[in-house]
């Protein structure tokens, strides 16, 4: 284990942006309802891979630990591509209404969650959960939206809302990753006992 090098400004970045955290979950089918008590449903995927974007994100394992580069261009590249993810997903749905559904998007950085939010006209409640988690523990890379969703969870259900997704049926998880590669996933919530 090595401290950061005061000339290493990417390894300083790296470790300013990025927090520490581990979630874990149990995915299943055809729960049995008198036993198991799911909290959301997955319905479906997509990923894709952002064209003219390599090198947007990457990481590498160095002496100093895990460096991750985040380049400039990346709110911008998601902002101009999540649209078009949305409406692939969705159009099965008949759900072009991005404001209807609930959001658990990975908090990437505040600059990705603004322009997510303007350039989809989105309320700010919408992205709540994902800018409580931000806030509050940092930019975990994937364990992020985990984090997200349990927050989403837990107030749903302090609020007496009728479902886990802020008391809306269908939502959206999009993660974000290397090269710049969107990962959205379309999910279901479920009734709160």
């Amino acid at each position: 284990m090595h401290g950061p090098s005061e000339s290493d400004v990417d390894v300083l970045v790296s470790h300013s942006l990025f927090g520490d955290g581990s979630s874990a979950l149990i995915i299943g089918a055809d729960p049995v309802p008198s036993v198991e008590k799911p909290i959301f449903e997955l319905v479906s995927t997509a990923q894709v891979l952002v064209s003219n974007s390599p090198g947007a994100i990457s990481g590498a394992i160095r002496e100093s630990g895990l460096l991750i580069h985040i380049g400039k261009e990346v709110p911008e590249l998601i902002a101009n591509n999540i649209e078009k993810r949305l409406i692939e997903v969705f159009k099965p749905l008949g759900i072009s209404d991005w404001n209807s559904i609930f959001w658990a998007a990975h908090p990437g950085g505040p600059a990705i969650l603004d322009q997510i939010q303007a350039k989809l006209s989105l309320k700010p409640e919408k992205l709540r959960a994902t800018r409580h988690v931000l806030g509050e523990y940092g930019n975990m890379s994937s364990v992020t939206v985990l984090f997200v969703l349990d927050e989403m969870r837990k107030k749903s259900t302090k609020d007496g809302l009728k479902t886990t997704g802020e008391g809306l049926e269908w939502g959206v998880l999009f993660g974000f990753g290397p090269g710049l590669t969107i990962e959205t996933l379309v999910i279901h919530s479920v009734m709160i006992a």
